[in-house]
């Protein structure tokens, strides 16, 4: 082996015994380990161990003259590639090595795709240090170890898939496959057959057998997004998979087996559907064994400097450590704007600023042309000064008297006045105006919200 195997291409280094391969294995890395189980000092299993520990990925044949069930078994448990007995002809073993180079090939590939997604797709990372991101970091963390099915509620474009891939990360199926499902996205007709899969000729069309999504994430998760949108039928066998573990394929009778963990997410109100007659209620507290609720952006304003640098480098790779990305006015209309399409309209925004803008940083000249207005907002017909409470005789002025009170104005109107009073001194920077007025950041966006619509249907 120590003349022919390199004359085939490989590599070898040769080894007198058990200690001197472990010393080799502590100086440098090897593809394959060819092992005799014999030996004096330390035997071959001890030695398969110990490279294991030392390299995770490397593979070990055994090749042996004294073989016996035992031997072979412990072999096995140690994660032995192949089992070769002596005499052992070269070309048998040169089969063996070529499929475990063909292995590790594949490997690499997988890898080197698994890389390539993760800089595209981003990695499955929760950015943001507010109380409400933590908080569903914190959620991830306890649930994800477990079996559990898991429920993920939150607005459009707030990051669903995210937490869903965070939570298959975290897992014990980490290394197995995550498959992400739109269910709204999936014609009525095809549903079944493609989380299900089908025989040849159940229906016009089925012109092969072909496994169903839940065959492929087999070992692994599958995540069900927009799951209100399953029809009723196909949520009957959803429910029977939850509970007994088996599906069936369209066109057969047979069940099969699947060893899947069952994500899902939606930003429709299941309880409400449930009692309208358009969602299983046995499903519904079948999923909601653990619920998740992603919050919406503006929730999370303070998270946005984060967020919107975080994108920017994703989006544009080349960009250093040191570079200043955004300017303080593109920031402030940034954290101003109320982001009704969340994360997912925030990553757009950072894309199109990187697109208009040739040098850095991004200016607000740059950002599209929704976020250039800080107001959001109508300017009331009649302005009054101050952000106190108002006293029954009037409203605190500037120089401390008091402006007479209008016969016309309710507290309400009042009390929007303060609002807007403070946000124009804060230059429309919403989380300031809100810590000035003592009220929580969703109470403000609460307020502008009411006014807004009464606003329109005035």
């Amino acid at each position: 082996m120590r003349l022919e195997l390199p004359r085939m291409g490989h590599e070898v280094t040769v080894c007198a015994d058990g200690k001197a391969a472990v010393a080799a294995l502590e100086k440098q890395s090897f593809d394959c380990l060819l092992v005799d189980l014999d030996m004096p000092g330390m035997n071959g299993i001890e030695v398969i161990a110990r490279a294991k520990e030392l390299s995770p990925d490397i593979e070990a044949i055994v090749l042996t003259g004294k073989s016996s069930l035992e031997t072979a078994v412990a072999a096995m448990r140690q994660g032995t590639f192949d089992y070769l007995t002596k005499p052992c002809r070269l070309v048998e073993l040169q089969g063996v090595l070529r499929r475990v180079a063909q292995k590790r090939e594949l490997t690499n590939k997988y890898r080197a795709i698994q890389r390539r997604l993760e800089r595209l797709e981003g990695t499955p990372e929760l950015i943001g240090q507010s109380p409400a991101i933590q908080e569903v970091r914190e959620l991830v963390a306890k649930v994800a170890p477990t079996h559990c099915t898991v429920l993920i509620l939150g607005e459009t474009g707030t990051g669903k898939e995210l937490v869903a891939r965070a939570l298959h990360r975290q897992s014990l199926r980490a290394d197995m496959p995550f498959v992400a499902v739109n269910c709204g996205a999936l014609p009525e007709t095809l549903i079944e057959s493609e989380l299900f899969g089908h025989r040849k000729g159940s229906f016009t069309g089925a012109d092969e057998h072909r496994a169903g999504l839940f065959e492929v994430a087999n070992g692994g998760t599958l995540f069900l997004d927009e799951i209100g949108e399953l029809p009723k039928a196909v949520q009957a066998k959803l429910l029977r998979f939850l509970e007994s573990g088996e599906i069936r394929r369209v066109g057969e009778n047979e069940a099969l087996r699947c060893d899947v963990r069952v994500l899902c997410a939606t930003h429709r109100n299941l309880e409400k559907m449930v009692a309208d007659g358009e969602f299983r209620e046995d499903l519904w507290f079948r999923i909601n064994t653990f619920e998740i609720r992603v919050p919406p952006l503006r929730e999370r304003i303070e998270d946005i400097p984060l967020l919107a640098t975080h994108l920017a480098r994703r989006f544009r790779p080349s960009l250093r450590p040191e570079d200043e990305i955004f300017s303080s006015a593109a920031m402030e209309a940034m954290e101003s704007h109320t982001w009704p399409g969340n994360v997912r309209e925030l990553a757009n925004c950072v894309e199109h600023a990187l697109i208009l803008c040739p040098s850095l940083p991004i200016t607000l000249d740059h950002l599209p042309h929704r976020l250039h207005d800080k107001k959001h907002r109508e300017e009331p017909s009649t302005r009054l000064v101050g952000c106190q409470a108002p006293s029954p005789a009037g409203l605190p002025r500037a120089d401390g008297g008091l402006s007479p009170r209008r016969a016309s104005q309710t507290l309400r109107d009042l009390e929007m006045q303060a609002i807007y009073d403070a946000l124009d001194r804060h230059g429309g920077n919403k989380p300031k105006a809100a810590e000035e007025l003592g009220i929580s950041l969703k109470t403000l966006y609460n307020k502008l919200n009411q006014a807004s619509a009464m606003q329109k249907s005035a």
